[in-house]
């Protein structure tokens, strides 16, 4: 939606795509940016509301803005919403003086989402370690359960080391 600013020239609203440097790149970065998170597992219409949110200039869209930005229904955003709010990758915010939600991408949201893998990781691994003692140690099925489980403890310790070295990144950065 373009409006008129007090000099008559014609604007778009911040997250409108003709704000953007190249609003063509914009909206072929939402493409390929949700088609790299649907080939890790995330479903399509949650990675293509999650890109698009990652680009608006303020992190908040309503579900008539990413209906109408991402050309999909309200049904398939309401289950997108469903879904990243789910998985704690957006909040969701109540437009002052009105009934619409706004929906708020978290800042950090894939940094939070592989810091709370520990839990995952830690759920799977005790799984793991359970069918290594099912299957029994000395058997083929039971060597590989614990391999796959000493993987996860392997995993998370290395996470856990680079989680804090991307913190002092970020530290040192700030500093600048």
């Amino acid at each position: 939606m373009t409006t008129v600013d007090h000099r008559g020239k014609a604007t778009s609203p911040p997250d409108e795509p003709a704000a953007y440097h190249d609003p063509a790149g914009v909206e072929r970065f939402i493409e390929q940016f949700a088609s790299a998170m649907v080939e890790a597992g995330m479903p399509r219409m949650a990675s293509r509301v999650m890109a698009c949110l990652m680009t608006t200039q303020t992190g908040t869209m309503t579900a008539a803005e990413l209906s109408r930005r991402l050309q999909i229904s309200p049904a398939a955003v309401s289950g997108a919403i469903r879904y990243l709010a789910q998985v704690r990758m957006i909040s969701r915010e109540r437009e002052p003086g009105t009934r619409r939600d706004r929906y708020r991408i978290q800042h950090n949201a894939l940094y939070e989402s592989i810091t709370r893998r520990d839990t995952y990781l830690s759920h799977w691994q005790r799984e793991l370690e359970a069918g290594v003692a099912a299957a029994g140690e000395d058997t083929e099925a039971g060597r590989r359960l614990a391999e796959t489980a000493e993987f996860l403890a392997f995993m998370n310790r290395e996470l856990d080391g680079m989680l804090d070295r991307w913190q002092d990144h970020l530290a040192s950065k700030r500093r600048r």
